[in-house]
């Protein structure tokens, strides 16, 4: 549904072995159900701040990549992070980081640039955990688990939810 009278919740994304992309599905997905918002998902190589700027709250996902966010995830906060500046102050976001193992650097990485641009988090950061070790299997495709993609459906519903009833 594209209704410009409702709220946007903006998720972004990159996923480069699946498992961010199913999150962020399933995110979506969880926030659909939700009919007093409007979801939008985009790829962060195709967000930019005019999306930002049209949203009111936002979910990022990325994968953490050698201890941080991933590249093309960087990239979009790089290109977005002057444009939108003191423009979208005490907005909502969450964030799921997708990690093989940690995936606490790139949450802090990802709240840093949150605080500087004066967003509210509204939910804990999440992390999913591949258990990917080996070269192998950190490029392999990945499937992320049903109970982690439940609690991405409920994140998304409860942003969803929480901008629709205008608690943020």
């Amino acid at each position: 549904m594209n209704d410009s009278r409702l709220p946007t919740l903006l998720i972004v994304y990159h996923s480069t072995t699946g498992a961010t992309a199913q999150v962020a599905q399933a995110a979506l997905r969880g926030a659909g159900r939700c009919s007093g918002a409007q979801p939008r998902l985009l790829q962060a190589r195709d967000a930019g701040p005019a999306d930002l700027l049209a949203a009111q709250a936002y979910l990022f996902a990325t994968p953490e990549t050698l201890a941080a966010v991933a590249g093309p995830m960087k990239d979009f906060f790089d290109r977005c992070y002057y444009p939108v500046l003191d423009r979208i102050q005490g907005r909502s976001y969450a964030l799921i980081v997708c990690a093989g193992s940690d995936g606490a650097h790139a949450v802090r990485q990802v709240e840093r640039i949150a605080t500087g641009w004066r967003l509210r988090q509204v939910a804990p950061s999440r992390i999913v955990c591949t258990h990917a070790q080996t070269p192998e299997a950190i490029l392999a495709p990945k499937v992320v688990g049903a109970g982690d993609l439940q609690a991405c459906e409920e994140l998304g519903e409860a942003l969803a939810n929480g901008l629709s009833l205008g608690v943020f």
